[in-house]
Order: C-alpha cells, then sequence, then structure tokens
C-alpha cells in the first residue's frame, strides 16, 4: 500500500499519532512516488526519527534502524563475521581429524555464519514489503563513512568479499536524519530530497500534545506549550524539543497536576531541561516570569 496523495500522508501518520505539517507531508510523499531517499535536519526532539517509525508502522512495512556514532565504519554497519561460532567449528573439524583446509575456508565464509546489520538487513527481500531503513543522526559520522553511504544509496547494492554483491530486489525507503552538530556532505544531501524540521508553532504543538497526551486538559495542554514555547526563545544551550514537552506532560499528569504554578515548574525542570546551567537559570523568579508572559499571551490569544 502506498500513498494516494499529501492528504492521504497526513491522515495515515496522524492515525499513528504523528502530527506532519503539510510542508512534511508533501516532501515524504514525493519521497515514496519518486523512490528518493529523505534527508531530515533540525534540532534534537523535533520528531525526525519519529517520522519513520510512523510511516514504517503506516506502510506496514519493518523498520530498520542504523544508529550512527563517532567511528561507524561500513563494516559494522554492514556485516560481521561470526567468529566464535567460526572457531567452534574449527575446533570441531580438528576434533573430528582435521579437515581439508580450503574446504573449511569455503564452509566458514558461507551465510551461516554471517550477522547482517542494518544496511544489508535492509538489501534482503522483505516479506511485507521493501522496508523503510532509518539512518539515524548522521552528522555524528565522519566523511568516508558519509561517501560509503553514497555509493551504497546509489546502487542499493552492498559488496561481501567473500560472497559477492548483494542487491536490493527493491530499494528501500530510506531516511535519513541529523542534529547538524555538524555539516553533512551536499554529494549525499544531494541524492537526497531534503527538508527541515522545525519546532512546531503553537497550534500544531498543541495537536501533537493531544495525540500523544490525550488525558491532559485542554488548559493544561495550552499552558504546558505556551510555557515550553516561550522557553525557546530564552538563551539556553538545550532547548526543549517536541519529545520533551511530551514527556513534560506526562510527568504532571503522574502528579495529578491541574494548573502550572512556579513550585510545580521548579519540581519538575529535569523533565524539559537536560543541563545543570539552563535549570539553574530558569529556578526561582526566572520560570514565574516565563510562566506569566506565557499564560499573558494565552489570555490575549
Amino acid at each position: 500500500m502506498a500513498f494516494a496523495d499529501i492528504d492521504d500522508v497526513q491522515a495515515a501518520l496522524a492515525a499513528q499519532n504523528y502530527v506532519c505539517s503539510r510542508a512534511l507531508a508533501t516532501v515524504v510523499f514525493l519521497s515514496l512516488r519518486l523512490g528518493r531517499p529523505l534527508f531530515l535536519e533540525g534540532e534534537a526532539g523535533t520528531g525526525k526519527t519519529e517520522i519513520a517509525k510512523a510511516i514504517a508502522a503506516a506502510l506496514g512495512r519493518r523498520l530498520i534502524r542504523l544508529q550512527c556514532y563517532e567511528g561507524l565504519d561500513s563494516a559494522s554497519a554492514v556485516y560481521e563475521w561470526n567468529f566464535a561460532e567460526q572457531m567452534i567449528a574449527i575446533r570441531t573439524a580438528e576434533a573430528a581429524g582435521g579437515a581439508d583446509r580450503d574446504v573449511l575456508k569455503t564452509e566458514l565464509f558461507t551465510e551461516e555464519y554471517l550477522i547482517e546489520r542494518p544496511l544489508l538487513q535492509a538489501m534482503r527481500p522483505q516479506s511485507g514489503g521493501a522496508p523503510v531503513l532509518l539512518i539515524d543522526e548522521v552528522d555524528r559520522t565522519d566523511a568516508p563513512f558519509e561517501a560509503f553511504l553514497l555509493e551504497a544509496l546509489s546502487d542499493f547494492q552492498v559488496t561481501i568479499p567473500e560472497l559477492g554483491t548483494i542487491k536490493a530486489p527493491t530499494p528501500p525507503i530510506v531516511i535519513l536524519t541529523s542534529n547538524r552538530t555538524r555539516e553533512v556532505h551536499d554529494a549525499l544531501k544531494r541524492r537526497c530530497l531534503y527538508h527541515w524540521v522545525d519546532y512546531p508553532d503553537f497550534a500544531r504543538e498543541i495537536e501533537i500534545l493531544r495525540a500523544r497526551a490525550p488525558e491532559a486538559s485542554e488548559a493544561l495542554s495550552r499552558e504546558i506549550v505556551a510555557f515550553v514555547q516561550k522557553m525557546r526563545g530564552e538563551d539556553l544551550f538545550k532547548k526543549p524539543g517536541v519529545a520533551e514537552t511530551i514527556d513534560w506532560a506526562k510527568c504532571l499528569l503522574a502528579l495529578d497536576v491541574i494548573h502550572l504554578s512556579p513550585e510545580v515548574i521548579a519540581d519538575t525542570l529535569g523533565a524539559i531541561l537536560k543541563y545543570q546551567d539552563d535549570i539553574q537559570k530558569l529556578e526561582g523568579s526566572e520560570a514565574k516570569r516565563i510562566l506569566d508572559e506565557a499564560k499573558a499571551g494565552l489570555d490575549t490569544a
């Protein structure tokens, strides 16, 4: 099943509790229709990873996630040989009377001893159709891995010296994300359709909260979103994303909070801010000031 149009994308993702803008829905539709990888860039916590999960669920496809990190190389992303099992096979053969070396070498480097990593898994046929391959936080890798990705995404194939080239029968749906901790090379971006995932406006963040924390009252949801959006205008080391808005709402619900107060905010700042310097900036009168400004904005809205 594929999306019929842009409205269908929004409706299908909404059914998975993912509220997206029309601009994002448009680039998702085009990415699927044209078979192009989708490159999503933006601040952490704005829903880049979640959209891959939502697309996979909406289409009934398997989600395969490659979590990137500094030092990730092509071997770790594609495959490894199961050395422990190979050693057991060697010892067993030796104990049985000394197997022929050439025969043993051939038997050891077969798919029986192959550990498939995300990129190789994504090239394999899937019963439900081509999988969704999420290459998460690609900005954490280095230039050589980017170059490898560029080649892999060009032909949707990988090569294992002992087994040969494995090509995807149907290209996977590829989504790359970046928190922009560094610039990703233009050559990789050109291979993809690009979209900047920004913080949502007030109305859309309310929609997201309704979908993800439906137990919260309308009044409390509006106060939460107004406060978080005011916080994003402050000079913070790490501004809270939508993920933190949702987490905070759930924390407040667990505490049976009905309305925000400076005391409640002080007790729960760790749900929305993850750096002590940021927490210290908003303790005491600063939190009250932001809350007062947020409520004043709601009163005039």
